[in-house]
């Protein structure tokens, strides 16, 4: 990162904005990948935000701007759940939604401790009433995207029937949900479902079901 705001820097300086502010306004490493990704992993995430931080905080500067410490946004706070794209892109998150560290990179010297959740009611995904069928069919092809099994609402499996799509949606997006980490923004949908807790299943169509 050093040689790239240096290589900012420098051009600036050669266009006549020499005294011009840098920001970084992004970096960061994932700490988890897909198979075929080589560079995502926890000691990687770990040395690259570490070494960044320390960096930061030494005051060293760049070569072209000793003793300066360069405002710097890491990305990011948490995962990205929902995010499209490679397993990495949801990956960068620096804390857990219960506040703890996903791995310490020596922002802080004291870490709240982790809150123990109690078991609640059974929750499942449904959609909102009054989507329409296209935002609909949105939702169910990103859900169904994401590598969850819907083959029981394919012809012939035990959630077919009704052949609608708000029936299959609502049943991709709550396995969508049950397989993800079960936080209130995995059943959002750009804001096209709702957490409830009356079972949807019906006959022999099975909603699986879990709490928070």
């Amino acid at each position: 990162m050093v040689v790239q705001v240096d290589a900012v820097h420098s051009a600036l300086s050669d266009m006549g904005f020499k005294d011009v502010e840098i920001m970084v306004a992004e970096t960061g490493w994932p700490y988890r990948g897909d198979s075929n990704e080589v560079g995502p992993s926890i000691e990687n995430a770990k040395a690259y935000n570490g070494n960044l931080i320390a960096h930061l905080k030494s005051m060293v500067g760049t070569p072209l701007m000793p003793g300066k410490s360069v405002d710097t946004y890491l990305f990011a706070l948490y995962d990205e759940d929902l995010k499209a794209g490679p397993g990495s892109e949801r990956a960068f998150g620096l804390y857990k939604p219960d506040l703890s560290m996903t791995y310490d990179v020596g922002i802080s010297n004291s870490y709240p401790t982790p809150s123990t959740l109690k078991p609640t009611a059974t929750i499942w995904c449904v959609p909102k009433a009054g989507i329409s069928d296209a935002q609909l069919q949105s939702s169910l092809d990103y859900a169904c995207g994401q590598g969850i099994n819907c083959s029981p609402i394919q012809p012939g499996g035990a959630c077919f029937e009704p052949n609608t799509v708000a029936s299959h949606a609502a049943y991709a997006m709550n396995l969508y949900y049950q397989n993800s980490a079960k936080n209130p923004w995995n059943c959002d949908f750009s804001q096209t479902a709702t957490l409830t807790s009356q079972n949807p299943s019906y006959n022999n169509c099975i909603y699986p079901g879990g709490s928070t």
